[in-house]
């Protein structure tokens, strides 16, 4: 399991929970300056993944008015960014005489070096915060400076990637080791670095290293599109990211798979959640196997037998079994 620790304010006696949650937020980004109109009875939950050098916190929390004074920022300065995904609810952020508001699936873009006021909703704000370094953005100081303060989409783009990846880390990290948390960092800092730099339209200017990782991510997240598609082709793969079937292939390989097996994982992976779904027991064993890329059922039961050992009947029936 990853490096994590957990908040919950209801866990603690009623007059000390505002001020417990404005301690972990001071440690988790920078110090600041918290309020709230449910300060006497605060209601919050922060989880905190240590990654290496970046920390992803998912959390909700009660309204809250997050503010930074130039006489913080003089104090104690990190040096770090802040991306925050909003998942749920509502925030605005005031620099100066720039103010911009957020919208569910917006990315927030901040800095521990500047001073600015943020303030959410009435209701429960549920998000996903990134801190990292701002030597881990592979771009220019002062270039990527110009993204803090912008409203970056987490729908589209480099952004829907950054987004996906960070809704399906935080929803289950039992099967991390510790040794994965560096590994993942990376990734988290790599794809941060090219949404910056799609911001700014200087996604010419990423390290090779950076722009292959982001490639394999958006190939990935196409494959994970598609597996329905019993075409799903390495030569489709690459027509649609308009690269060759070679470099495809190196891609994976700096992974340490092939592209054959990565589509037949992420197929037996969803074959076996719906195999071992209650509310999917009267379906058709073929039926799943086609909604997976399997269209005949020979083809489909073998495959599984290889990969999982059984053959999905009996997997089904295990699954039944052990939910009883």
């Amino acid at each position: 399991m990853l490096d994590e620790s957990f908040l919950r304010t209801v866990d603690l006696p009623v007059g000390d929970r505002f001020e417990a949650w404005t301690e972990r937020m001071g440690r988790t980004h920078a110090p600041m300056q918290l309020a709230s109109d449910r300060a006497a009875d605060y209601h919050g939950e922060q989880r905190v993944l240590g990654l290496g050098d970046v920390v992803v916190w998912p959390a909700t929390f009660d309204h809250l008015v997050f503010r930074r004074t130039p006489r913080l920022v003089r104090q104690s300065d990190p040096e770090a960014f802040h991306l925050s995904l909003l998942r749920q609810g509502e925030g605005a952020a005031c620099w100066g005489r720039q103010q911009i508001a957020y919208r569910t699936d917006d990315f927030h873009t901040n800095s521990s070096s500047r001073s600015y006021e943020i303030s959410t909703g009435p209701d429960p704000v549920t998000m996903i915060g990134i801190e990292l370094p701002r030597a881990l953005v592979a771009l220019p100081a002062q270039r990527a400076d110009r993204v803090i303060g912008s409203r970056v989409s987490g729908r589209a783009g480099v952004g829907a990637l950054l987004a996906q990846f960070l809704i399906q880390l935080v929803s289950d990290t039992a099967s991390y080791q510790p040794s994965d948390g560096p590994r993942l960092g990376t990734v988290v800092a790599d794809l941060v670095t090219a949404v910056f730099a799609q911001a700014l339209d200087a996604e010419r200017q990423l390290p090779p290293e950076t722009r292959a990782r982001t490639l394999t991510l958006r190939v990935k997240a196409f494959i994970r599109r598609h597996l329905g598609d019993p075409e799903l082709t390495p030569a489709r793969i690459a027509a649609a990211h308009h690269i060759s079937r070679s470099y495809l292939y190196r891609l994976f390989q700096a992974e340490g798979t092939t592209v054959g097996a990565y589509v037949r994982e992420q197929r037996m992976k969803n074959a076996c959640r719906d195999l071992a779904d209650p509310a999917l027991r009267t379906m058709p064993i073929h039926a799943v196997g086609a909604r997976w890329g399997f269209p005949r059922a020979a083809e489909f039961t073998r495959a599984f037998r290889t990969a999982r050992g059984v053959p999905p009947s009996e997997y089904r029936e295990r699954c039944g079994l052990l939910a009883k």
